[in-house]
């Protein structure tokens, strides 16, 4: 340990440089690390929100499009909610539109038909809950684009005109648009393009895009006996994540960038140790000349490593946490996640190490006479 300390403090400008390019590594890490927590939220936050256990969509949908591809009936949720297993079956919407409020906001909406009395009508920080057949429910970020509780929002091509009547708790988007909770069935006359004094066919007042499930307390939905009873294809509320326009694509990247970084900086520390014990490589022969273990030797230079790694890590992680701030609210889809910053910091310290020791190891495997140049 005081052998490391005192390489750390005379080289200090070498061990300085280093340290800068991890911290710069941690920089990275954590703005990455914001940006898909951001993205995640911003595509999936209206979905992640519903106090739902599982979808059942339609037989064989397309997974990766279900929440748009997928068409159910009233008798999969009749069947739905005669399992055992389930608390409570309804029926759910979801469509894309595009709107225009009486105050000009031109404004994308995610519509999540639901009926205003069951567990999927959502709570509101202003205005009112759902209840007359126009209302809508919209999240705060809608409000932060530019609607307000009272506004009149009328859709392109049917002409059908909804009045904000609350606000949603927090965030709540879906495929980076906004959510806007509507009775279900003002959203079967927006899903079958029927606009004011239209008809709707008695067919379209029987479907709905899925059925959201809620299991009872202590209980496991058994999906796969539910399925077969209702004819439906069931996915866990986490599964249908992957439903959402562009979020598979989005966090395999981010995770894809992730994973490079943590490899760079295995590389890094390891290509630095490397030629530090190789600078010290007649030091080294010499402790073990002197009878020390290569076990002390190694733990030694880890101990190095590892206070680098922390010290640079730290720098870097409190820099990338206040960037993520300063741009946090700005338009870009980021938030800061303490469990998600810590275990990037982790993955670096530890890889960090792993690349420090490979390099030491070799190093300190070399006989003391060989090293002291005994063989010539």
């Amino acid at each position: 340990m005081f052998l490391a300390l005192r390489e750390l403090a005379f080289a200090r400008t070498r061990f300085g440089l280093m340290g800068a390019v991890i911290a710069l590594i941690a920089v990275l890490m954590v703005m990455l690390s914001g940006l898909s927590v951001g993205l995640v939220n911003d595509g999936v936050s209206g979905l992640q929100k519903l106090p739902v256990t599982a979808f059942a969509f339609e037989k064989h949908v397309q997974h990766d499009a279900a929440f748009s591809r997928s068409v159910v009936d009233d008798d999969a949720v009749r069947a739905w909610r005669e399992r055992p297993d389930v608390a409570a079956a309804t029926p759910y919407g979801n469509s894309l539109v595009n709107a225009r409020s009486d105050g000009g906001v031109e404004i994308d909406l995610a519509l999540f038909g639901v009926e205003p009395d069951s567990f999927l009508a959502p709570p509101v920080s202003q205005g009112s809950r759902l209840s007359t057949p126009d209302g809508i429910v919209v999240s705060t970020t809608a409000v932060t684009a530019g609607l307000r509780v009272g506004d009149t929002v009328t859709l392109d091509r049917i002409g059908t005109r909804l009045t904000v009547v609350g606000v949603t708790t927090g965030q709540h988007t879906f495929g980076h648009v906004d959510v806007a909770f509507v009775p279900l069935d003002t959203w079967q006359r927006i899903k079958a393009g029927v606009g004011p004094g239209g008809v709707l066919p008695d067919r379209a007042t029987r479907e709905s895009t899925a059925v959201a499930l809620r299991a009872k307390p202590g209980r496991t939905l058994d999906l796969a006996a539910g399925d077969a009873a209702a004819g439906t294809e069931s996915l866990t509320l986490e599964q249908s994540y992957g439903a959402s326009p562009g979020y598979t694509a989005e966090s395999t990247t981010l995770r894809l960038i992730q994973g490079f970084l943590y490899a760079i900086s295995a590389l890094v520390a390891g290509a630095f140790f490397a030629v530090w014990v190789i600078q010290r490589k007649h030091e080294v022969a010499i402790l073990r000349a002197m009878g020390a273990p290569a076990g002390w030797v190694l733990r030694d230079a880890l101990v190095q490593a590892l206070i680098l790694m922390v010290g640079a890590v730290a720098v870097g992680a409190a820099v990338g946490v206040g960037l993520g701030a300063f741009i946090t609210g700005g338009g870009v889809p980021f938030a800061l996640s303490a469990p998600d910053i810590a275990a990037a910091a982790a993955g670096l310290i530890l890889l960090g190490l792993v690349g420090a020791a490979v390099a030491v190891a070799r190093v300190v495997s070399v006989e003391p006479a060989t090293a002291l140049g005994g063989n010539r």
